[in-house]
């Protein structure tokens, strides 16, 4: 397997403040060396075949700009491959414990972080109480994250989050409020019988299909975990590929539920067919399970993310949601993040947090930079 992405000299060039680093949130702070030291072992990118034909498509494409990346079409399933995913369970909790002490970032470097993770946010509400008016001041809080006498110390310009994500029937009032506050912002909405997947099939697939015609531009739909749990991966692979059909041009992601898949092994697994079938971002959980994003689970997907690409071409993004609330725990999945995929991977295009409770926390954080005070929780409200 490819090692992790290592921080070259040329890549750990200091930084004195946030507006060197961040006039459109670019940010390439300094995180140390790299050391992985968990495993994911199996066939995959290591098998001649595959080998072969990733060093074909780099000759074929080494003077193409790389720009953008192509959407992700998938690829047959291929249950070799599958089969041959393994989690080396020990080395990798060995290899997340040690990330948070070794990768702390101070200061300015740790404000320029922060503003970033901000723009990765899909910052959500997904509650049986949401109302329009709820969801109107979460897009009004996502246009506008932090407040703007914070961002001008900063000498940083307006940011917004990565998305917001709502139920189906709170789609209208998301698109209706950005349209007329003029800010273009990604609307997600959480389908297919979320968060248990187990409404009947033909309502769920239609379920995709219109929350994209009243206006979603990303769908997070639910994979149905029994078919990893039975090892039915041909049964996941249709199932995800009836899904991507159905969003069309809108991208979507899927909700592995991570807590509830049994094994590291199964969810590597899962990410893999996942991808196959077509994935634009593979997500951890839904955040109502009792176990939602873990370091190691992330570390399990993002390694598979990393070996799809290295063998198709393909970048697939990555989501982890449920339970990270600290600005701290932001910074670590960042540093993850850009050890072990580099420095294309910390885009919205490709990262998002699933998160509300995290912006708050955030901003706190940011202003006690600014002012060296900390402010009290109901000064940051999400709306």
């Amino acid at each position: 397997m490819a090692a992790g992405f290592v921080n070259t000299a040329e890549n750990r060039q200091a930084t004195s403040s946030p507006t060197e680093i961040l006039p459109i949130l670019n940010t390439r702070a300094n995180l140390g060396q790299t050391q992985p030291t968990g495993q994911i072992r199996g066939k995959s990118v290591q098998s001649e075949q595959r080998s072969a034909r990733t060093s074909q498509r780099d000759r074929d494409t080494t003077q193409l700009p790389q720009v953008t990346h192509s959407r992700n079409p998938g690829m047959d399933l291929d249950m070799n491959w599958v089969r041959a995913a393994q989690a080396n369970t020990s080395a990798i909790e060995r290899r997340c414990a040690t990330l948070p002490g070794r990768r702390s970032v101070k200061k300015e470097h740790q404000a320029a972080w922060l503003l970033k993770a901000i723009t990765m946010i899909d910052l959500t509400t997904l509650s049986g109480d949401d109302t329009a008016g709820r969801v109107r001041r979460l897009c009004a809080k996502a246009a506008h994250p932090v407040r703007s006498e914070i961002l001008s110390s900063l000498g940083v310009d307006e940011i917004t989050t990565g998305a917001v994500c709502v139920y189906h029937d709170m789609i209208a009032p998301a698109v209706e409020t950005l349209d007329h506050m003029g800010v273009t912002l990604p609307v997600a909405a959480v389908s297919t019988g979320f968060p248990a997947g187990l409404s009947p099939y033909h309502l769920r697939v239609e379920e995709i299909r219109e929350s994209v015609r009243v206006g979603a531009s990303e769908i997070d739909i639910v994979i149905s975990r029994r078919h990893v749990l039975t090892g039915n991966w041909q049964a996941l692979y249709d199932e995800m590929r009836d899904f991507r059909e159905a969003c069309g041009a809108a991208h979507v992601k899927a909700i592995l539920a991570t807590g509830e898949l049994g094994s590291l092994r199964n969810v590597a697994r899962a990410s893999l067919v996942c991808m196959m079938a077509g994935a634009d971002f593979i997500k951890t959980s839904t955040g109502k399970e009792s176990v939602n994003a873990t370091l190691p689970v992330s570390l399990v997907m993002i390694r598979a993310i990393r070996d799809y690409y290295e063998a198709t071409g393909y970048r697939v993004g990555y989501k982890p949601a449920g339970g990270i609330s600290k600005a701290k725990d932001a910074i670590t999945y960042l540093a993850l993040i850009k050890e072990e995929l580099g420095d294309d991977w910390l885009t919205p295009d490709l990262f998002r947090f699933g998160a509300s409770s995290l912006l708050g926390d955030i901003e706190r954080q940011l202003e006690h930079h600014v002012t060296g005070h900390y402010s009290a929780t109901y000064r940051h409200p999400m709306g």
